[in-house]
């Protein structure tokens, strides 16, 4: 049977017939959930400002829609 690690303890863990799987438990299942819930995986980002030329090109699109 396949061995894999589990992503949140390391653990070597069966991956066929695991209910939890990748997991090795239940416990580990529900402690990447709850990381997920907090945001701990969230995906880095770049904060940018609008300039002025892109403010006025904005509103040009919407007004065109309208």
């Amino acid at each position: 049977m396949a061995l894999v690690n589990c992503p949140n303890c390391g653990k070597a863990v069966e991956f066929e017939g695991n209910e939890y799987r990748p997991f090795c438990s239940e416990r580990c299942q529900l402690l990447d959930l709850g990381a997920w819930a907090d945001g701990d995986y969230a995906l880095p980002t770049e904060d940018t400002e609008l300039s002025e030329a892109d403010i006025e090109q904005i509103e040009r699109a919407l007004e065109t829609r309208e």
